[in-house]
């Protein structure tokens, strides 16, 4: 278990990484990626990882280091977050996780069931069906393979029906049974420091408006062709990341480039009020909240 550790989270553009970079250098502290898009190479603008120039100025771990073809998942990310604390990375450097992405601060305080390894050949085959198929279809296989697991996935959510079919062929267990589990907890909740990050709305459309035109004019047009250039599977993660849809729509004709880059701020305040509900709810009183 890691000892002492800070935990910044909040929406999108709230200003998480300049605090968790000041909180970093106050402490001795060493600044740690918990957002699922921040993980992917290619996509620094777009997902709005650190540059090179605040990555200087206190040490960054897991940012841009799985390519945009793997399907990076919560638990392979707490396993990387273990393998970092095995090895002695947090010894003696406080860790300060930060990010948007919610499952990954509930991992890193109540742990999270173990599942199995799957293998990519599985992994691409159901993908793959789904990409053929769509969700309803395999929803109905997992419905007569697993009844209790499809009873508590809707029939629209492909990826979560892929992920319990998946791991149903490979262990021969329901994913029910992985996630009943007692899972290890990585982080004493008691010694850790947990700060929320919850801006007023006006200010945050602001920031969301400004950074979005500032990615633009840094070049993440560029970023998207390289993407593009890999031919990937539309329904990759990487491939989801805001501002990827709506920048490929005006590469290959289908939109200007003023109309990207409005849907584009437009999804990218959705996302952020979504993030804002799910902390709002799923994050207790022991959360210090923070105007931003």
């Amino acid at each position: 278990m890691i000892g002492k550790a800070i935990l910044i989270a909040g929406p999108t553009a709230s200003g998480k990484s300049a605090l968790a970079l000041e909180m970093a250098r106050q402490h001795h502290g060493i600044v740690v990626n918990a957002d699922s898009m921040q993980v992917y190479s290619v996509l620094r603008l777009l997902t709005a990882r650190p540059d090179e120039a605040q990555m200087r100025m206190a040490p960054h771990l897991l940012y841009g280091h799985v390519h945009p073809r793997e399907n990076y998942s919560t638990g392979q990310w707490l396993r990387d977050v273990r393998k970092l604390a095995e090895a002695g990375a947090f010894r003696d450097r406080i860790p300060v996780f930060v990010g948007g992405t919610g499952l990954y601060f509930r991992a890193l305080l109540g742990g999270l069931a173990q599942m199995p390894a799957i293998p990519p050949d599985v992994s691409e085959r159901w993908r793959k069906a789904l990409a053929e198929q769509g969700s309803r279809a395999l929803h109905r296989i997992l419905k007569k393979e697993d009844a209790d697991a499809a009873l508590k996935l809707e029939p629209a959510d492909g990826q979560r029906i892929v992920r319990a079919l998946e791991v149903l062929e490979v262990s021969g267990r329901s994913i029910l049974a992985w996630q009943a589990e007692a899972p290890r907890s990585v982080i004493d909740p008691e010694s850790a420091e947990l700060i929320l990050l919850d801006p007023e709305r006006k200010l945050l459309v602001e920031r969301i408006e400004r950074r979005f035109d500032d990615m633009m004019a840094e070049g993440a047009l560029a970023e998207v062709e390289t993407l593009l250039s890999f031919g990937l599977d539309p329904s990759l993660p990487a491939m989801k990341a805001i501002g990827v849809r709506e920048i490929a729509a005006a590469i290959d004709g289908r939109l200007s480039i003023e109309e990207a880059i409005a849907r584009a701020k437009t999804a990218t305040r959705q996302y952020a009020k979504r993030q804002g509900t799910w902390f709002r709810h799923q994050m207790g009183a022991e959360w210090q909240r923070r105007p931003a």
